[in-house]
Parts: C-alpha cells; sequence; structure tokens
C-alpha cells in the first residue's frame, strides 16, 4: 500500500533529474491573467519562483496587466478603445498605463517575492535602456497611439542581476530612440527577452491548461504541427499570439515553451519537475 510519504518521496525523486538539469540555467515566465487579482494564487506563484531560486533556476518574471490598467481608466473616466486586440493608448493613456504597470503591478510582485525570502528587483524595458522599441500600427495601418513592439534586448543588466542571486521583474513598458515611453504587449515581451536570452524554457502563464483542440489539451507540440494551428478555429483570442510568440521564441532558440494554467496549483513546478507536465509544451 503507497502511503502519503511514499507519494512525496517519489514525486522528489521523478524531480531530481529536472532540477540537475535545469540548475544554473535561466527560466524567462510571463505572469498574467487570474494569477494577478487572486491573492492565494499571487502568494503561491511567489513561492514557487523563490523555490526556484533557491534550487540554483535563474528565473526572470515578465508581466502585463491589461485588466488593472482598464480598471484605472474607468475610475478616471475614460473608456478603453482596443483595435485588432490592441489597446489604443494616447499620452494620458500611456502615462497611467505606466504608473500602474512598473509603479503599481511591479512593486507588488516584487514585494510579495521578497517576502517569501526571494531577492526580486523591479525593471522596466526603460531601465538602462533594457529594450529597444519602436512604435506599430495596427494590422490595418490604424493609428496605435504610443503602442510599440521591441527590436532588441540588452540583456547584460538581466544577466548581472541573475549571477548575482536576484529575480528580475520586467514590466512591458520601453522607449523608442527618442526616449518616447510605449506601451508593449507582454507575451511579446516575454518571448523577446527569451529569445535574446538564449533562455532554456519560456513560460506563458494563463487562465487555461494549455492549447485545446476538439476540447482536447494538446500536451507536446513541433513547430510544424504549431504552425498548422494557426488558422485553425480553436485557437482564437489571446491563444493565438501566445502560439505565435511560442513558435517564433522556439525557431530563434528557446529550447522549450510551455502554455500552463496558472491557477492550478503550484503549476510552474509541476510542468518543470514531472514527466507529464500540466500543459501544452512546444518545442522544435
Amino acid at each position: 500500500m503507497t502511503t502519503n510519504k511514499d507519494v512525496k518521496a517519489i514525486a522528489l525523486i521523478e524531480a531530481l533529474p529536472y532540477m540537475k538539469q535545469f540548475s544554473g540555467r535561466i527560466m524567462v515566465i510571463k505572469y498574467g491573467g487570474s494569477l494577478m487579482v487572486d491573492s492565494d494564487l499571487r502568494d503561491r506563484f511567489a513561492h514557487d519562483i523563490v523555490l526556484l531560486r533557491y534550487i540554483g533556476i535563474k528565473p526572470v518574471i515578465v508581466h502585463g496587466g491589461g485588466k488593472e490598467i482598464t480598471k484605472w481608466m474607468t475610475r478616471l473616466g475614460k473608456k478603453a478603445v482596443f483595435i485588432d486586440g490592441q489597446r489604443f493608448t494616447d499620452s494620458e493613456t500611456m502615462e497611467l498605463t505606466e504608473m500602474v504597470l512598473t509603479g503599481k503591478i511591479n512593486n507588488e510582485i516584487v514585494a510579495l517575492l521578497n517576502k517569501h525570502g526571494g531577492k526580486a528587483v523591479t525593471l522596466s524595458g526603460k531601465s538602462a535602456a533594457l529594450f529597444k522599441a519602436r512604435r506599430i500600427r495596427s494590422k490595418k495601418n490604424e493609428d496605435l497611439g504610443f503602442v510599440g513592439t521591441i527590436e532588441s534586448v540588452d540583456t547584460q543588466l538581466i544577466h548581472t542581476l541573475c549571477n548575482e542571486g536576484y529575480i528580475p521583474v520586467i514590466s512591458s513598458v520601453g522607449a523608442d530612440s527618442e526616449g518616447e515611453t510605449l506601451n508593449l504587449n507582454a507575451d511579446n515581451v516575454a518571448g523577446a527577452v527569451a529569445r535574446y536570452l538564449a533562455c532554456k524554457k519560456l513560460l506563458y502563464l494563463t487562465d487555461v491548461d494549455g492549447i485545446s483542440v476538439d476540447n482536447q489539451l494538446v500536451s507536446r507540440l513541433s513547430l510544424a504541427q504549431g504552425d498548422a494551428l494557426l488558422n485553425h478555429p480553436d485557437i482564437q483570442g489571446g491563444m493565438l499570439p501566445k502560439l505565435e510568440c511560442s513558435l517564433d521564441a522556439v525557431r530563434e532558440g528557446v529550447e522549450s515553451v510551455h502554455i500552463i494554467n496558472g491557477t492550478t496549483p503550484h503549476a510552474v513546478l509541476l510542468e518543470l519537475f514531472t514527466n507529464r507536465g500540466v500543459g501544452t509544451m512546444i518545442t522544435a
């Protein structure tokens, strides 16, 4: 008869090879969805990230905060406008976005990680010119205001912090060559950071279990299989850009990308340290 102690021992034995394999490696984790609004989920997430740091993995956290931005816009009597899924960002909205992402959400994540024994540091794409970004227009060539995309990432600061035992927490705000502040899509930011770091793994924490096709979770995808799903009717809404970012990341050197449900207790640990995982893994 298998006891509770046996189960715990088996779990540790299963995790050990993965801990050895990943120790000393950088992993980028995109934090978002319900994790950002549920205090229990936030606390559990912070605990798991600090655990990764203690066993030698170097986590880098990237976050957005669309729901929180919309909430503050509503409080100020400002209506959110979206074009092709992107928030139209005028100068007033950009100012509010930076305050919410970098001033509020980022500091909350950092404080929570530090509470659990981590050494987290607040960053944005403007910190030490971390991101080089440029303004973009919509797919239909419509003006999006101060919305941009990353052209390059200077990884020196991230490497320095990781090597010294810190956990970088990066908000999805950057600046162009003229110093103009830009609102960046957090999924794209996470993908770009992972690519430039040539990291071991990129994890997207979402509100769904992963990529599902015909109501079945797809636990593993190759690049060819992922490309074939881009036009599938089941891949829509926020999952489509995540899949696109994931495929781009793998093509450009990230070993594997994982799309997992952040509301599952200890989802990051289960995905990294168990044989079956809990979401969708995309590899070359």
